[in-house]
């Protein structure tokens, strides 16, 4: 039996591959998207002021972020338990910066709080954030990947 297959993926440091990153963190901005624009689209829809809306959606991004990386690697065979401790492992820095970059950049944009459903404006701040959150983070993830953390733990079990 080759016990390699679950040991993190091992680089030098700085090693990690740019496609290697890319591909990490377009699957946290993928799992980040979902729940943040949901949370955008419910917490809108519904009235709600700016910060429980922004609350939610920040909370749906975490869930989902998380729930991406946990159903893969519970696929992989593993408890849930320690599904759940690779998820954290793997994602929290990740969502983090994503989310903190997203929300900042729909924060700064003159009117972006107030825009509706219907609106350009609330699209292009939120599209506009994931892109720009998208280029901050992809150096993130290559860094962590690098030193054995990040999406390197999850490597491990795919």
């Amino acid at each position: 039996m080759d016990h390699t297959a679950h040991e993190p993926e091992k680089h030098p440091h700085g090693a990690a591959s740019w496609g290697t990153a890319v591909k990490a963190t377009l699957h946290c901005l993928t799992g980040c998207a979902i729940g943040e624009i949901l949370g955008m689209v419910i917490g809108t829809s519904l009235g709600w002021a700016n910060v429980p809306t922004m609350v939610l959606a920040i909370g749906l991004a975490f869930l989902f972020g998380y729930s991406f990386t946990l159903f893969a690697v519970l696929r992989a065979g593993l408890s849930l338990k320690a599904a759940i401790r690779i998820a954290l492992a793997a994602d929290t820095v990740s969502i983090t910066v994503m989310e903190l970059v997203d929300n900042a950049i729909i924060a700064l944009t003159p009117g972006a709080m107030d825009a509706h459903l219907s609106d350009g404006l609330f699209w292009s701040a939120l599209l506009g954030g994931f892109a720009v959150a998208f280029l901050i983070t992809t150096p993130v993830n290559k860094w962590m990947i690098g030193r054995g953390k990040g999406h390197a733990v999850v490597h491990a079990h795919h």
